[in-house]
């Protein structure tokens, strides 16, 4: 509801990513120094050091493939745009400055602060283990050691703290945040009458000479040119096309079962039930021997009388979330608890009671009530899964002799595709291209880097193969053009009904404007305009009229009413709208305290933002290569 936070979101995001954008989002643990490049074009400049095409270049591979991992279903393509690729300049740009004023101020971060953070920050909380140590196996899928993740953690927060004292203690005055939030989500009874474009539709009628001097002037150019375009034939190698015509014989496909049984095993999980005295490790001495002896006493007591057990967990455990249930943690597997608690009850058969477990907790009695899963899958159930994946894996194996032999074909036997389609079984397909991705293509079709060695100056002279040209993970593609359309502007024929409707839909509008400016004229006279019913609106509550319309009233000086307007609506048409009466803040945007601390946080980042500015000019940011940008993102 808070709609300031929603206009105001650049704001918003930018003391976000100076809070919390990780370091090394771009760079992973290369650091400051290493971003020297020599030998390539510089695209900006930060105190003194240059960041060049290639870094930017790479630090967009990054992000897409980070993305990538995220989402598999993300469209690459997303990340092609302009805006995107300048927003990793400047992101990159950010993380220079907050480097070259870590340095300048001599920050750094502790061993002991990085630790307190990492066992204590929820955002870490899939990087821990159980006992707060770091998950290498986590770390490993993300192609981390733990010692670089430790120097990139380090890397973060040394760069956190440039703003965070600025940002994080940013205050709005309550005064200035309720004046501000009065008149931000004020709200405004007015009567509104709407001069829809629509209505005016059929009382226009683009003649001829409008039509041709539409087709003919120069600034609508673009609407009437047709892309440059092609059709093309070409071939994908992928692993697909490697893959099947591989032959796997029923021995490696037993020997893989085999010595990949884990995974074809369900995991075993196991139920417990336990009685816990709570001991914290920082207790004193004296006191967790009185735990341990209370916990003592209780273990013998469930030792002669097991039956016992579930009676005296819910009258002695201090676990809270399991006393009351007789102690009963349910199923669980490796790695839902604490090591020393797991080792002992993996340890145990159904039925055995524990000797006393000590963990960080305190003292636990332990009985194991069931076993479940462990079992292997037969062969004979998994065999088509094991068939794919050994498949898989010798395929990629294969791949990159495969492919540095497709490259060679297309490029040695230049006028046909066939050699290589014949040589590797693959399927020579044909399509229709525009020099620009369409938004309907997918796959290679809509990879940028395969249309621009499609449409390159020797493609399109020789109507040659292009080069293997990579367009994704294991996934090589060339193609050639058949025939060539340059760019050209359409025939008028062509594009009559579009010019039509477009002059069309301008001259109601413009018509709806000229009706209602005129009965805002005679309103503001003193004549009678039927208005409909009043309705009150706010930012919070534009109800069906547009952003614009409800800026206009809420902007318009309100010392005298009532207050006319005229307000355009673009394409829509005009509306004359009459404020009636000033109201208080709308209670639809929330409680008095939610809406300052909200304000509060558009304070900081406002604050943030200034200080960053500041950073620029000091550090003396300068980009002198805005116009370039990244390769292709499926690079």
């Amino acid at each position: 509801m808070f709609e300031f936070v929603r206009t105001h979101k650049r704001v918003m995001q930018f003391v976000l990513v100076l809070l919390i954008f990780p370091s090394f989002v771009f760079f992973g643990i290369q650091g400051y120094t290493s971003f020297k490049e020599s030998g390539n074009q510089p695209v900006a400049n930060v105190d003194g050091q240059t960041i060049t095409q290639a870094e930017w270049d790479a630090a967009h591979r990054n992000q897409v493939e980070r993305a990538r991992r995220q989402m598999p279903q993300l469209d690459a393509k997303l990340f092609d745009a302009p805006e995107v690729k300048r927003e990793t300049l400047d992101a990159l740009i950010r993380e220079r400055v907050m480097f070259a004023a870590a340095r300048k101020l001599h920050l750094t971060t502790t061993d002991e602060r990085l630790q307190r953070l990492f066992v204590s920050d929820p955002q870490y909380a899939g990087l821990r283990n159980a006992d707060g140590s770091v998950n290498k196996g986590v770390l490993a899928s993300q192609g981390l050691s733990s010692e670089q993740f430790a120097q990139q953690l380090r890397q973060e927060l040394t760069l956190r703290q440039v703003v965070l004292g600025l940002a994080g203690s940013a205050f709005a005055p309550p005064a200035v945040a309720e004046a501000a939030l009065d008149a931000y989500f004020q709200q405004r009874e007015i009567q509104a009458l709407r001069f829809n474009a629509k209505d005016y539709l059929t009382t226009v009628q683009p003649t001829d000479a409008q039509i041709e001097a539409f087709y003919q002037d120069p600034a609508n150019k673009a609407l009437l040119t047709a892309t440059e375009s092609a059709s093309i034939e070409y071939a994908v190698l992928d692993l697909d096309a490697v893959k099947k015509d591989m032959r796997v014989s029923e021995e490696e496909l037993r020997k893989y079962y085999d010595e990949n049984a884990a995974r074809y095993t369900s995991p075993q999980e196991r139920r417990a039930s336990h009685i816990l005295v709570k001991a914290d490790t920082s207790a004193p001495a004296a006191e967790r021997e009185k735990a341990r002896a209370k916990a003592q006493a209780l273990l013998d007591s469930v030792r002669k009388a097991p039956a016992t057990f579930a009676e005296l967990a819910k009258k002695n455990s201090d676990d809270p979330g399991s006393a009351s249930k007789g102690g009963d943690l349910d199923f669980f597997g490796r790695g839902a608890m604490v090591k020393p608690f797991e080792d002992s009850v993996f340890a145990l058969k159904p039925g055995e009671i524990s000797d006393l477990v000590e963990t960080d907790f305190g003292y636990h009695i332990i009985r194991l009530d069931q076993v479940r899963g462990g079992e292997k899958k037969p062969f004979d159930a998994v065999r088509t899964e094991v068939e794919d994946e050994v498949r898989r894996q010798l395929a990629q194996r294969k791949y990159a002799e495969s492919a540095e032999q497709f490259s060679n074909l297309v490029y040695e036997q230049p006028d046909s595709l066939a050699p290589a389609v014949g040589k590797f079984k693959l399927e020579l397909r044909k399509a229709d291209v525009q020099r620009q991705p369409s938004p309907t293509a997918s796959g290679v079709l809509a990879s940028p880097k395969f249309l621009d060695a499609l449409f390159s100056a020797d493609s399109l002279a020789n109507k040659r193969n292009t080069e293997a040209v990579e367009t994704g993970p294991n996934q090589m593609v060339s193609g050639r053009i058949l025939s060539y359309t340059p760019a050209h502007q359409r025939p008028l024929a062509e594009v009559r009904t579009l010019i039509r409707d477009r002059l069309a839909a301008q001259q109601a509008a413009a018509m709806a404007r000229q009706e209602g400016e005129k009965r805002l004229s005679e309103a503001k006279a003193g004549s009678e305009l039927a208005l409909p019913a009043a309705q009150v609106v706010s930012r919070a509550r534009a109800g069906d009229w547009p952003p614009s319309l409800v800026d206009a009233v809420l902007r318009a000086d309100a010392s005298s009413l009532p207050v006319w307007l005229g307000v355009p609506t673009g394409a829509d048409g005009f509306a004359v709208v009459k404020v009636n009466k000033v109201l208080g803040r709308d209670p639809a945007v929330g409680n008095a305290k939610q809406l300052q601390g909200q304000y509060n946080q558009a304070w900081a980042a406002a604050e943030a933002q200034a200080y960053y500015a500041a950073l620029q000019r000091r550090f003396k940011v300068e980009v002198t290569g805005a116009t370039a940008v990244p390769q292709a993102a499926d690079e």
